[in-house]
């Protein structure tokens, strides 16, 4: 594992908490991206808490509760107070897992926080989240409704999660915000011109996912991967014929800025993000013990300004073929309006 992640701090908002400069996203251990070994997850969790990672970010939602479970299993006999347990809510499942919409009611916030405590075996957690803006409530509304929990010591600091730039000022009008939760990569770049400066400007951190572009910057997919039919990157549009040839085009141009580096693709796109900012935490979805101590070695590469221009000019701003999402969940994130 790599010797920076112990040292390596960041402190996500000027409200102040201080965590790893790399998080674990703990979703694909229980959603999503199709099977994943339970063991092997909890031995993940495990090993990143070891190398010095302390944030773990989940969703009440993300296996209907069976990521809290698990987290919950992972922490058993560990001092929760040197972890940082970070949770969206809000989006409503199905038992047979079709999307039913959102719901961040103040009723249904503190509702959904209560599940959430007994599922994760604590007391606390240390940024909630509504996991995205729910059309039917004003924002003011949903964070007064998680204010009272943080006054209640229930949460520990407010966090939201792909939400634009108008929204975020009217969100930290009610309260500190800590942290904003966005996809953020080499691919997915919009929140560059708005978002970003907006929530520096207000003293809001970002909590990166998808830093890795749901595998296609990891410089291990392959074309023609046959995927399980729960796993959603086969309903996404940068996955699909030729999105994905010209996608994985882009990933053979950084892989070789990457070998001339010594580093792996998925290091260097890491530490691409990483870079951006002192205000900026990558999440990694490692879900095998492997793939964790790779992404730990982004800690290792330090990207000068010419490594940081070869970058650039393998990947642009704006050159991914295909949205992040399909149209009907582009629709719900405000950070694109």
């Amino acid at each position: 594992m790599s010797s920076n992640v112990s040292t390596a701090q960041r402190t996500l908002g000027t409200s102040g908490l201080p965590t790893s400069a790399l998080g674990l996203g703990c979703m694909g251990m229980s959603d999503l991206y199709g099977p994943a070994d339970e063991a092997e997850s909890i031995a993940t969790i495990h090993a990143a808490l070891d190398a010095g990672v302390t944030l773990l970010d989940t969703g009440d939602f993300y296996g209907m509760g069976h990521n809290e479970l698990l987290i919950h299993r992972a922490l058993r006999g560990r001092d929760r107070d040197r972890v940082q347990i970070s949770v969206k809510y809000g989006a409503l499942r199905g038992p047979d897992n079709a999307v039913l919409g959102l719901d961040t009611s103040p009723a249904a916030t503190k509702s959904a926080l209560a599940y959430t405590l007994r599922r994760l075996g604590t007391d606390y957690v240390d940024v909630y989240r509504p996991a995205r803006l729910d059309p039917k409530v004003p924002i003011e509304e949903t964070v007064g409704a998680v204010a009272d929990l943080v006054k209640a010591g229930y949460v520990r600091h407010i966090g939201l999660s792909e939400v634009g730039a108008d929204t975020l000022r009217r969100a930290a009008a009610v309260h500190p915000i800590c942290d904003l939760q966005i996809e953020y990569s080499l691919l997915s770049r919009s929140i560059e011109s708005a978002v970003l400066p907006a929530a520096r400007e207000l003293g809001i951190g970002i909590t990166a996912y998808g830093v890795l572009s749901r595998g296609l910057l990891s410089g291990h997919w392959e074309q023609g991967r046959t995927l399980a039919a729960t796993d959603f990157r086969g309903h996404s549009p940068r996955f699909q014929g030729e999105n994905l040839a010209h996608n994985l085009a882009l990933v053979e141009a950084l892989r070789a800025v990457a070998t001339a580096k010594g580093a792996s693709v998925a290091q260097v796109a890491i530490a691409w993000v990483g870079s951006r900012g002192q205000d900026i935490v990558p999440l990694v979805g490692a879900r095998r013990r492997d793939r964790l101590a790779e992404a730990l070695g982004a800690l290792d590469v330090d990207l000068t300004e010419a490594d940081l221009a070869a970058i650039e000019a393998a990947v642009p701003a704006g050159s991914a073929a295909g949205e992040r999402y399909a149209a009907a969940q582009m629709a719900h994130l405000d950070s694109e309006r």
